[in-house]
This record gives structure tokens, C-alpha cells and sequence, in this order.
């Protein structure tokens, strides 16, 4: 069994690693939220353990972009952010549970193979459900690709990370930086002001959409329906 690990504290990575190896799984560690959508995309593992407190990208801006890109593995939140009103947030996200820090490791190990075995139960006769549509655009569940009104559109990789960030909320400002996480974590070497470059390129390229990317100054960008 494969987990995926996006953890940022060095202990804590440390003891899930050599106590989940030592019980027979594969375990891929990653502590950074931008890179870890990446990691994920590439080798998909049977369960996620995710933290929310993460540098960069916050856990749960990774969980509910993972979720918009059709990202459907078992989500376990663990953090020491362990209220309610925390516990409610991130299951309305989509992660499947959630268990303070800290935790016991049989109860996790526990709750892990009960998530993989309700999504064996449930992959017989499964069908994906289609993301949310806004001016029809929404992110294919399969191929990750944005389509519009069911056709692929031709975006280059970048501009196409940049909509289907900005298609987890469509309307709700979200931040540069976090947008330049998502869209430039492949590059060590690039500047933060590049996501202005992207951004121009994919408000051309929207023209013919319906909808338009607004900039919102010291706040963001936007997607708004040009109606």
C-alpha cells in the first residue's frame, strides 16, 4: 500500500516514514503543499496524510485543488489544528477523515485501511462525477485538462494550472503567492512577478469564454462572468 505523506515537520515525518515502512507500506514524503500536488499527479498512492499547516500553500488550498483536478485518493487530515469548527472545514474540503495531532499510530494505520477498504467497495461500477461548471469551464476528472462546454481548450501547462486554481473558486479572490506555488512549483529559478506574464497570456486567451481574469490589486486574481 502506497501513502503520500505532505508533512512539513521534520520529526513528525520521520516517525510515519519508519513506522509505516516497518509495517509493510511504501511511503512517499513531501513537505511542500505546491510540490506535493505535483508528486501526487505523477504516482497517485492509496492514501494521503495531510497536514494544513504547510509553508507556501496551506493544506487545505492542496486538498481542494487536488479535489478540483479530479484527485479522488483518500484524504487523512492530520494537524494540531483540532477544533470543530477546523474538523468541519476540512471535511467540507473533501478530505475523507480527520485525526488530531497528537494521535495514536494504530488508530491511524486503523483508519487508513478502513478508508482503502470502503474505496474498494465503492470503485465497483464507479463512475466520476463531473466539477462544478462556471461560464462552462470546469476541469475534466480524468484527464485534468480544462474543457469549456466539453472541449479541451489549448492552453500551454502553465496557463492551464492558473485557470484550474482559479476554478476551485470562481468569483473569490485568490492570492498571488499562492498562485505562484501552484503554477511555478516545478521552478526553482523563477521570479514571483512571472505569474503576472501567465496571467496576462491566459486573460487573452479567455476572450472567447465568457469569462474574464481579473486582477485585483494587493489581493489577487479573480475569475468573473463577463455578463
Amino acid at each position: 500500500m502506497k501513502l503520500l505523506v505532505i508533512e512539513d515537520n521534520a520529526a513528525m515525518q520521520t516517525t510515519l516514514q519508519r513506522s509505516f515502512e516497518r509495517r509493510g507500506f511504501k511511503v512517499g514524503i513531501c513537505d511542500d503543499g505546491a510540490k506535493a500536488l505535483g508528486r501526487w499527479r505523477a504516482s497517485v498512492p492509496d492514501v494521503v496524510l495531510l497536514d494544513l499547516s504547510m509553508p507556501g500553500l496551506d493544506g487545505l488550498d492542496v486538498l481542494a485543488q487536488a479535489r478540483a483536478e479530479g484527485l479522488t485518493t483518500p484524504v487523512i487530515i492530520i494537524t494540531a489544528r483540532g477544533t470543530l469548527g477546523d474538523k468541519i472545514l476540512g471535511l467540507n474540503t473533501g478530505a475523507d477523515d480527520y485525526l488530531p495531532k497528537p494521535f495514536d499510530l494504530d488508530e491511524l494505520e486503523a483508519r487508513i485501511r478502513a478508508l482503502v477498504r470502503r474505496q474498494g467497495q465503492a470503485s465497483e461500477g464507479f463512475k466520476a462525477i463531473e466539477t462544478p461548471s462556471f461560464c462552462g469551464l470546469r476541469v475534466d476528472v480524468e484527464s485534468g485538462a480544462v474543457v469549456h462546454h466539453g472541449q479541451p481548450l489549448d492552453l500551454p501547462p502553465r496557463e492551464a494550472a492558473l485557470l484550474r486554481a482559479l476554478l476551485v473558486r470562481p468569483g473569490q479572490a485568490v492570492a498571488k503567492d499562492k498562485l505562484f506555488d501552484l503554477v511555478f512549483a516545478d521552478a526553482a529559478d523563477a521570479q514571483p512577478d512571472a505569474i503576472e506574464v501567465v496571467a496576462y497570456r491566459l486573460r487573452k486567451r479567455l476572450a472567447a469564454t465568457g469569462a474574464k481574469l481579473v486582477t485585483l490589486r494587493g489581493l489577487g486574481y479573480l475569475l468573473q462572468s463577463n455578463d
